[in-house]
This record gives C-alpha cells, structure tokens and sequence, in this order.
C-alpha cells in the first residue's frame, strides 16, 4: 500500500504488536485483525472505491485513534472507556473469534459515532447533499470489512491455541457478519446525528449524551460476556446499539 495516513496508522499499530507485553493474547488478536483491516481499508482507498477517498482516509485516521487511545491507557495503566475496559477484561480462555467480536463491539458502538463527528462538522449536517454522500462512504466500509471476515478466521484459527473453538464458530461468523453490519451501521449513524444535535446545544448536553452512549456500548459488552453463545445472542438481541430520545 502507497504511504500515507493509514499507512502510518497500520505501522502505528505493528509497534504496538511488536511491543505487547506477554499473556496478551486477546488484545494481540484484535490489533492484528484491526492492522490486517486498516491495510484493506487503505487499499480500498487507493482503488478509488469511495465517493470521498480524503475524507475515508482521514476518518480511518481518526477512528482509529479511539481504539489506540483506550489500548494504551489499559497498557499503561491509564483511563480507559467501559465499553473497552470490559472487552480489554474478558478472560484469556475465550475463542480468539470472541476476543474479537467483543473489540469489535466496543469500537463500533462507541467509537465509531465519535470518530464520524471527528469529520463531519455542524455546517456539513445542513448540506443535504454532502451528508449523503458521506453517509454511502460510511457504508461502503461494510463491503470492505465482509471480504476480510474469512480471511480473518483463518488468520485466527491458524494461529491460536483455541483454534478448534474457532474453527467451529467461524461459518456462523461468516454468515452472520453482514448483517450485523448493516443493523451496526444504522444504528451508528442513528447515534451520531444524536450527538450532533447535543452538540449543537453545548458541551454539557454533549458531555451527557456520550456517557448515555458508554453505558448503553458497556451494557452490551456485558450482556455478550454473559455465559452462553455469543453469536446466537448477537442474532437475537443484535450488534448495536440506539440512544433513546433526549
């Protein structure tokens, strides 16, 4: 992949690979799959498969960010939001696909609204027209994601101890990914628009609003730790999550 931001994001994440400390085996999983995907992500970019490839680039960047932040503060010792602390907290002895979903989960849910106001600003909700063309970038990411979801149980099943745990999860992962997806996404932009409007309120209200947001990414990180299948209550209870009206 040509360099650039993402590059530099995906190299970002390779040192932190590189550095991890022992008896992390969860958080390496994720990061590698995050590091495999942010490289798709770039390679879809360099292709021109966005209407925006800048603003995909830069929103890459910065949701990112999100997920480095919380990763080092839980490697230093540092702050780090519910969502993340829970999924950073389950236990080693989880299938790897797990380790993952629940990352995946909390950065979704939590982050990723965060990270799409990063980039759209208040002036860029009044523009009808550029909001959508935003908003199909914002989906387009799906197809990019669904194409690494076998690659990446055999990235995982090939490397893990738990690999036979894995290996059993993975075609119902497969199958179930896409749709998770898109519910995910819906939700998402529901939830951004809702920040954007207690933002345009104040501080105060926006301060509000997320931490309705952490509680709500917290509680489903939870319910998916609860014992039993985690992919039979993603399909019944669902992948994301939505903000109640104010």
């Amino acid at each position: 992949m040509a360099e650039g931001p993402i590059a530099a994001v995906a190299a970002s994440m390779q040192e932190r690979l590189d550095g991890m400390p022992p008896g992390r085996a969860a958080q390496r999983d994720f990061l590698g799959t995050y590091r495999r995907t942010t490289l798709a992500v770039g390679d879809a970019v360099a292709r021109g498969d966005f209407e925006d490839p800048a603003w995909v680039e830069e929103w890459d960047v910065a949701f990112a960010g999100f997920y480095l932040t919380a990763l080092d503060g839980d490697l230093t010792g540092g702050p780090v939001p519910r969502p993340w602390r829970l999924a950073f907290g389950a236990r080693e002895s989880l299938p790897s696909l797990v380790h993952v979903l629940l990352g995946v989960n909390a950065h979704v849910n939590y982050d990723l609204p965060q990270a799409l106001l990063v980039v759209i600003t208040d002036a860029d909700f009044t523009d009808d027209a550029l909001l959508d063309r935003r908003r199909r970038d914002h989906e387009r990411i799906d197809a990019v994601l669904s194409a690494r979801v076998a690659a990446e149980d055999g990235e995982l099943a090939a490397r893990s101890a738990r690999g036979l745990v894995d290996r059993a999860l993975a075609p119902l992962n497969r199958r179930a990914s896409r749709r998770f997806l898109r519910e995910a996404r819906q939700k998402v932009w529901h939830n951004t628009v809702e920040l954007q409007k207690a933002r345009l309120a104040g501080a105060d209200a926006y301060a509000t609003r997320l931490a309705e947001l952490e509680v709500l990414a917290a509680a489903r990180i939870a319910d998916l730790l609860a014992p039993g299948q985690v992919l039979l209550r993603l399909a019944v209870a669902g992948f994301g999550v939505t903000l109640p009206p104010p």
